[in-house]
Parts: structure tokens; sequence; C-alpha cells
């Protein structure tokens, strides 16, 4: 496997939505699985960080894609380690079609280390495992926190509460289900004009019963903004839509 891990899945009809486009969360599933399954293979299971009292915090994922697979095809994805810059880690993803000749998307991550004991983040220097960088492919720098433009005028989309479904071994809202949590927040026309890129930065966890109200913005310059937040105010996430590139030129007349 040298730096870079691949692993391939098919798409099946329970991964799609009504279009029959893969899911955003199943692909955030795989791409998150890839991610564990390459540091499995150096020996930094699960089970092992949590002997070691640590754990890896997913802070921002920025997703990008020329088109979303589709049913009935195979795609490889590609994830490797940047390495540590302060006290963040990059990890970065490509996502390849069937033939395998160009990449359909691509996403960076950024990850914390943290102590789960005293729940704070550590330095880059106290991981205890050799975790071998590859920075000569590169999809870009570290990924900019999502924020929200001051003054934006955002209107609730809608609540929810979390439930046992959505709940993971870990005991809290799994970070792909963000995906549909955004894209329910659409309205069917705007999700027929196509998508091209979802960047989120997470907050705080989401756990069994957590009440959170999604509140979102108007489409302005091809961009729209989701959030997730408490009863208090205080947010759960900050995600950012943009619209398909080619649907925009094309309601431009360009």
């Amino acid at each position: 496997m040298g730096v870079q891990w691949r692993e391939k899945h098919y798409i099946h009809s329970d991964n799609c939505d009504y279009k029959k486009q893969c899911k955003l969360s199943a692909l955030l599933e795989w791409m998150q699985r890839a991610g564990d399954a390459q540091l499995g293979h150096y020996g930094v299971s699960l089970d092992e960080m949590i002997r070691q009292g640590m754990a890896w915090m997913l802070v921002t994922i920025d997703l990008e894609w020329k088109r979303l697979p589709v049913y009935g095809e195979t795609i490889e994805i590609v994830t490797w380690n940047r390495g540590a810059t302060g006290v963040q880690w990059q990890r970065d993803f490509r996502i390849y079609g069937p033939d395998g000749a160009d990449w359909i998307a691509q996403a960076r991550t950024s990850w914390v280390l943290v102590d789960l004991n005293k729940r704070r983040i550590l330095r880059a220097s106290a991981c205890p495992y050799d975790l071998p960088a590859h920075p000569d492919d590169c999809v870009g720098g570290m990924p900019r926190k999502v924020e929200v433009p001051d003054g934006l005028n955002r209107e609730h989309a809608y609540d929810m509460t979390v439930r046992l479904s959505s709940i993971d071994m870990n005991g809290h809202l799994n970070n792909a289900r963000f995906g549909d949590i955004c894209l329910d927040a659409l309205q069917p026309e705007e999700l027929e004009r196509g998508l091209s890129r979802f960047r989120i930065t997470y907050h705080r966890e989401a756990v069994l019963n957590d009440k959170i109200a999604v509140i979102r913005s108007a489409w302005q310059e091809g961009h729209c903004f989701i959030s997730g937040v408490t009863e208090e105010g205080s947010a759960y996430f900050d995600a950012m839509l943009a619209a398909d590139r080619g649907e925009m030129q094309r309601s431009d007349g360009k």
C-alpha cells in the first residue's frame, strides 16, 4: 500500500439518492472508513487509540466534485496522510471513476488529536505512533474552517432530534450524517440544479436526544450556508454548499 491507501466501492442502490447518484453521506462514510483502514494498517486502531487515552477529532472537510458517482459504478478512493501543521493533521482524498483515468472528486480534511481524559487538543508531537506522511501529492493546503459571513440573513429550515438510529459506536451522531442534514435543508429544485462542493466545520458533538435547529441562507454568488444550532444558539456545525458550476454558467447565460 505504501503511503497511499486504496479502496474500491461498488455503488449499490441503497447508496444512492432519488437521482441515482451516490449519497453525499455514503461518500463521506467511505472516506472515513478508508482513513481508518490506513491508520489500522499502521497499528493505530480505534481500540489502540482508546488504550492510549486519545482520539482523532475531525475539524473540517472540504470536498469538491466534477460529478458524483452513480448507481452501478465502481469507484476507487485513494487517501494519504499529509502530516501535521501546528496541532492540525491533514488527510487528503481523491476519488476515481470506473475508468480510473482522472479524479471525479477530491477532498482535504483536517483533524486534531485529543486527550480523552482531559478533553483537550494535543500537540502533534504527542502522537506516539509512526504515521508515514506523503507530502509530495497534494489536493491543496489545510482546509479553512467554514466562517459564516457577518450579517448574513438565515432562516429556519427544520428541527431534528438525534435518535438512536443516528448514533454510532462512539456514542454520537456520525460525521457523515451531517451531509444528509445539510441536503435536507434544500428544496428539490435546488438539488435538481446540482452541487459541486461541500465544506463543513464541526464545532461540537451531537449525542442522543440533542435537539438541532437547522438554519440556512439564500443562495448568494453560487453559495449557500447551513448551520446546526443548539436551543441556546451555539453551533454544532457550519457548512457551505456550492452550486454546480455548469448550471451557474447556464443560468447566467454564459
